[in-house]
């Protein structure tokens, strides 16, 4: 049976279609494996939201080239966002990558990986020297969106993402989305609720809808109804689904959090406490120079919302430190909204010049020692915050739902509150993939400990 090994960089989406590359090669008799060494192909599935996931993406597969010269045959290849972007060129400058796949075609894959081994195992049957034969396929496809449908689900998993939409057209002038996901188009909400149906059917508790602005799901496609947004009207069928008891969706934009959106956490008790609010930057001037569309005041006004319609509510946060022109008095106001609105955690990044974006060609681009304080000065007052937060649940019981072993200690297990909080604990076999209240008896920074003594 061929092995393929499968690595992904970047975000949720990216796993998402990683998943459903794997599915797709596990239907045609592929194992996965965990090991490129044991694989016969090899792929590497690229993010690039910033330069230094290139550079992972791209070092990891310069490595890689030493195991072509003890077999021949096997296959090696980029999906996704980089691929999109850097097409051609990644076969042109790295000699043994044979497969280039961009992001509306992950649905091929396994066609061109087979083409691509029976190619290489022709060469080796008929004693040929290494004719260079590569797939590059960056186009677009209409309804690509619909192609991300299938899921890998190992023995007990309890948590599942599904993908709602794909594509960006907010043009934030720092990032490469739509150029890399193409403009926004949505599945149908019928087709989503389906595949949640399916999930739940094998033992799936909590899904999370994808989107690259999931909150702006549908809204050129389908009309409102009674008032409610495309996103709103997905949200109630997907919480109808009997069985599911939990429902998440990442990565939204403050400026779809409209009315209906903020209502619908008084009245669906599935929709978990927690929230992404990307907040990129706390100065207005900045945030116009992002083409951000909202302003430092408007989006503390929509926490103030949020929070009064679901009070217990976690809001986590991205924040580019470094954007070119940001001044002292710029950073100074990001660091203040940080501190005023209290984020249960926040994701900080040094911006990074992406090419073809417009604020690459800015003036004012800052020197990395510049960003680098910045970004340790802000993980220091998210840090402090996140450990407060934390400790104040010490000492009370939480819902958890359990996803499996800790991926830093296999001997205990790990689960997720509804707020989106890790809590490790003692257990046994028969906890994983239930849901059930666990004490909190300490914390260390962003990890929780639970007491065994209170589980069933």
């Amino acid at each position: 049976m061929p092995k393929v090994f499968i690595k992904t960089y970047g975000c949720q989406m990216n796993e998402r279609d990683s998943e459903q590359v794997a599915q797709m090669l596990v239907a045609r008799g592929y194992e996965l494996t965990p090991t490129e060494g044991d694989a016969d192909v090899v792929l590497l599935n690229t993010c690039s939201v910033r330069d230094m996931a290139e550079q992972k993406a791209l070092g990891k597969m310069g490595m890689l080239a030493r195991l072509r010269a003890n077999r021949p045959e096997m296959v090696f290849g980029f999906l996704g966002c980089m691929a999109q972007s850097r097409g051609e060129e990644l076969v042109r400058d790295i000699g043994h990558v044979d497969l280039v796949v961009g992001t509306q075609k992950f649905h091929k894959v396994a066609d061109y990986v087979e083409d691509l081994v029976a190619h290489r195992r022709r060469l080796r049957e008929q004693l040929m020297d290494d004719v260079r034969f590569s797939i590059v396929d960056i186009d677009d496809e209409a309804e690509s969106q619909e192609t991300i449908r299938d899921h890998v689900l190992d023995d007990k998993q309890s948590t599942a993402f599904v993908s709602i939409m794909q594509g960006c057209n907010m043009h934030c002038t720092f990032c490469i989305v739509p150029f890399t996901r193409g403009a926004e188009r949505s599945r149908r909400i019928e087709e989503i609720v389906a595949e949640v149906r399916g999930l739940v059917a094998r033992g799936v508790k909590e899904v999370t809808l994808l989107g690259q602005i999931v909150n702006l799901y549908g809204r050129h496609e389908f009309p409102k109804v009674d008032g409610k947004s495309p996103f709103v009207q997905l949200l109630e069928a997907v919480h109808a689904v009997e069985g599911l008891e939990r429902l998440r969706f990442t990565s939204p934009h403050p400026i779809g959090y409209k009315a209906d959106l903020i209502e619908a956490f008084t009245y669906l008790p599935k929709l978990v406490e927690h929230i992404h609010l990307p907040l990129q930057s706390g100065s207005d001037r900045i945030l116009k120079a992002m083409h951000r569309t909202y302003t430092a005041e408007k989006y503390l006004a929509l926490v103030a919302k949020i929070r009064a319609a679901r009070p217990d509510i976690a809001i986590t946060t991205d924040v580019i430190v470094g954007f070119p022109g940001e001044t002292d008095d710029d950073y100074a106001a990001t660091r203040e909204l940080v501190r005023s609105v209290e984020f249960d955690n926040a994701f900080i990044f040094r911006y990074s010049k992406r090419r073809d974006t417009p604020a690459a060609d800015m003036p004012g681009q800052l020197d990395e020692a510049v960003k680098e304080a910045r970004n340790q000065d802000l993980l220091g007052v998210v840090n402090e915050i996140a450990k407060r937060k934390n400790d104040a649940l010490v000492g009370t019981r939480v819902e958890i739902l359990c996803e499996g072993p800790s991926k830093t200690n296999a001997d205990r297990l790990m689960g997720r509150t509804r707020t989106n909080k890790i809590v490790i604990f003692e257990g046994g076999e028969r906890h994983i993939g239930q849901l059930f209240d666990v004490q909190i008896t300490r914390c260390t920074g962003f990890t929780l400990y639970g007491d065994p003594a209170v589980l069933a």
